[in-house]
């Protein structure tokens, strides 16, 4: 775990502003343009050509594309030329790791609901969270995504805020119950 003397060495405030992207691997370049793009109608926006990683240095081909959101962040995919299937953690459950996109309205969550079914698309939901409506569905490359609209009652989310920190030390306690159990 990572220690908190490093947190009171820096005592100025950082506020990150929000996400730029999330890059994941795909298996096939096209695929994931033709998923994104065409059924989803994300835009593709940019696609980098490498023979090198510019933060190691390794030599590997690649190519590594970005599709906007639209809020200006991107979600993005590296095709390692491998032809190979991405692998989610054997040890973490399919419905853990996702990424997860707001749109503007249950109606179109309902709208791409039907659009994901008729092509094909496996789709679970919509689920009711209480303060979102969302569906789950998996792309090409093995990746869960959820499409969520908003719908939080006035006040909900500052009620939250106030009681997150003891939410998760309530969590902290049933977890190291469950441990010893084990």
């Amino acid at each position: 775990m990572i220690g908190t003397d490093c947190v009171r060495a820096h005592t100025r405030a950082v506020q990150l502003q929000k996400l730029y992207h999330f890059a994941f691997p795909c298996r096939d370049a096209e695929e994931t343009r033709h998923f994104y793009e065409d059924i989803l109608g994300v835009p593709l926006v940019h696609c980098m050509l490498c023979e090198r990683v510019p933060s190691s240095g390794e030599q590997a081909p690649y190519a590594h594309f970005f599709f906007e959101l639209g809020d200006g962040s991107y979600i993005a995919f590296f095709d390692l030329g491998n032809n190979v299937q991405p692998e989610g953690s054997p040890n973490t459950p399919a419905w853990v790791q996702h990424f997860a996109m707001e749109t503007d309205s249950v109606d179109t969550v309902l709208s791409l609901h039907e659009r994901l079914k008729s092509c094909g698309v496996e789709v679970v939901g919509p689920v009711d969270h209480g303060f979102v409506r969302s569906i789950y569905f998996f792309d090409p490359n093995g990746l869960r995504l959820e499409i969520a609209a908003r719908t939080e009652a006035p006040g909900f989310l500052a009620l939250e805020k106030a009681r997150a920190h003891e939410q998760l030390k309530q969590w902290s306690l049933r977890k190291a119950e469950l441990l010893k159990a084990r």
